[in-house]
This record gives C-alpha cells, sequence and structure tokens, in this order.
C-alpha cells in the first residue's frame, strides 16, 4: 500500500549572494546544506549569484549549484526570486550594496567587517532600523557565536554562575601572513579592507565579548603595527588565503597585528589581541572570562569543550573541569 507524506514542505525564501571566492563558498555549502541539519521555517533557495567576472561566476554558480548568475549586483538585487542579499563582498562595497538591498526591500546578510569606517557603519545602520519597521532583517555573519561551547559559556554566565565579572581575556591568533613573500592581497590594502587583524579578527573577538558578557564595550586603548610593510604584487587571482606574487612589491597599508584594552558598561576589564602573525597558530581564537564566584575558558581549535571552574567548591577539589558541548 503506498504511502503519502502528508507533511507541508515550509516556504521558501530565495537567496541571492554577491561575491564568490573563499567566504562566498563557505556561505554557499551553509545555504544548501542548513536544512540538512535544522528544522527552518523557510527553504533556502539559491536563486542567483553575481560577481564582475561573466565566466568565474558562471563557473562558480555551476559549482555550488546556484540556479543563476550576474555580473552586476544591482541586477542581482532586482531580481524578484530574490528576497534575501548575502554581502560576501570585500569590505569596501558593503555599505553600498547592504544600504541598496534595504532600500529595495530584500533582507541582507552582510559579512564582517561591517564597514569600512563609522560613516559607513552608521548609514548601515540607519538603513537596517527603517528597514526593521518594515519587518526586514538585517545581520552581521559573527558566526562563531552559534558554537554550541560558546552558546553554553552564555548561559553560564547569564545564569550568574560566575557571579559579578571581573575580567576578560580574547585573542585570536593566525599565522597565514607570516612568510614576508605573501602577495599583497586586497586583505592587506587599506582602500579594500579597512583594516588588517583589527577588522578581519578583531571584530569576532569584540562581538563574542560583548555577546558573552551581555554588555557593551565603552572604552578601549590600542596599539597595532604592520610588520612587514612591503610585498610582492598580486600575480594572477587568489584563492582564500592563499595566492601567488610577482616579482615586483607594493606597500601594506593594513595592520598585521592589533593589541588593545577596554572596559564594560559594569566595569569589567578586558584584554584584546588580535594577529595574522603568530606561528603555528591557524585558528586560535581563545577567551576566558573570570569572575567573582568562578571562571570559564574556551579555545576554538578544541570547538566542542569549555573549560569551567566553580570557585565555590571546596579548595581541595576545585579546579577547572572539561565540558563536552557538541
Amino acid at each position: 500500500m503506498e504511502q503519502r507524506d502528508n507533511r507541508t514542505a515550509p516556504p521558501t525564501l530565495g537567496v541571492g549572494m554577491v561575491g564568490y571566492a573563499f567566504m562566498g563558498a563557505a556561505h554557499s555549502q551553509g545555504w544548501r546544506t542548513v536544512g540538512h541539519v535544522f528544522d527552518l521555517p523557510l527553504r533556502p533557495v539559491l536563486a542567483a549569484i553575481a560577481g564582475r567576472d561573466a565566466h568565474a561566476v558562471r563557473a562558480a554558480a555551476d559549482k555550488h549549484g546556484w540556479a543563476a548568475a550576474e555580473t552586476d549586483w544591482r541586477a542581482l538585487i532586482a531580481r524578484d526570486d530574490v528576497q534575501l542579499v548575502d554581502v560576501c563582498t570585500p569590505g569596501d562595497s558593503h555599505a553600498e550594496i547592504a544600504i541598496a538591498a534595504l532600500e529595495a526591500g530584500k533582507h541582507v546578510l552582510c559579512e564582517k567587517p561591517l564597514a569600512n569606517s563609522v560613516a559607513e557603519a552608521e548609514a548601515m545602520v540607519a538603513a537596517a532600523e527603517a528597514a526593521r519597521a518594515r519587518g526586514q532583517l538585517a545581520m552581521v555573519g559573527f558566526n562563531y557565536r552559534r558554537v554550541p561551547a560558546l552558546t553554553f559559556a552564555r548561559r553560564l554566565i547569564a545564569e550568574g554562575r560566575l557571579g559579578a565579572l571581573r575580567h576578560l581575556r580574547v585573542t585570536y591568533l593566525q599565522d597565514w601572513l607570516v612568510d614576508p613573500d605573501f602577495p599583497l592581497t586586497w586583505r592587506l590594502q587599506r582602500e579594500h579592507a579597512g583594516s588588517g587583524a583589527l577588522g578581519d579578527l578583531g571584530a569576532h573577538i569584540v562581538d563574542l565579548a560583548q555577546y558573552l558578557t551581555g554588555e557593551a564595550l565603552v572604552g578601549v586603548s590600542a596599539q597595532v603595527e604592520t610588520f612587514i610593510e612591503e610585498r610582492p604584487l598580486l600575480d594572477g587571482a587568489s584563492s582564500g588565503l592563499t595566492a601567488a606574487g610577482g616579482p615586483r612589491r607594493g606597500p601594506v597599508t593594513v595592520d598585521d597585528a592589533a593589541v588593545f584594552t577596554g572596559r564594560f558598561s559594569s566595569g569589567t576589564l578586558a584584554v584584546f589581541e588580535a594577529t595574522r602573525m603568530a606561528s603555528g597558530r591557524k585558528n586560535a581564537l581563545r577567551l576566558e572570562v573570570n569572575g567573582e564566584l568562578g571562571s570559564l575558558a574556551f579555545d576554538l581549535e578544541r570547538l566542542n569543550e569549555l573549560s569551567f571552574h566553580d570557585h565555590q567548591e571546596p579548595a581541595a577539589t576545585a579546579g577547572f573541569r572539561r565540558i563536552v558541548v557538541t
């Protein structure tokens, strides 16, 4: 006897993505597979992808499962089958694309760092607030919030398991720029990237610090440094964090590393460090939060583990315990 599935498929959400390189590939995988893991109120449909090179964007569309390819992001925004615009371009175009998409009635997911200047960011926030009044959503890709161990850490802090917070340390260490002959990609040019390690990695750790504590960072004191001031000019296209350089060299105009101290609205002290020059560190986002009643610690390179110390336990047996959070 034939059995029928009487469940109704969820309505669709047409996604249009601008940009198809490193983050574009990652976002494509996310949109394509998210419904296999989570029960969704809307089913993402990969409607169209946009990029300036017609051949390259068509190849990316075919590889990642996008139905159509555009060479003008304005044409993508104008499409009736696109309800959400995913912005995966370098930072110098975030504001223009996101604001245009919001004004066209689309939802927006924009990669971080949100903007290359305070003025751009304020304009984007204003557009997002106006759009929200119309029922649109505007989001930034701070994906590390969704790591289960960090979500659980936020819950422990919110429940008061650490008591009043005293101080917090957050570092984000990578090593892909240690080689002085790594070429001058757009991530090393201020006119495209806005900043270096500060925006690329620092955006994540500032967001996580505020997300975990539930407080705003109200003041900072910082230093930045560029250790390698010239690099080979790019020879051909770059792919993710790999690229080839030619014989000529050009100036690096962003920071290689940034360190800063900060204070949260409650008075909690914080120390931040972001660098792409830490040999041997591939994606070491580490944090520790200390409070009057306990502490917790996390390392992204040990993705499913959270260390937690309850300072109210007897001193003879107290210590950090390893919690597996999956």
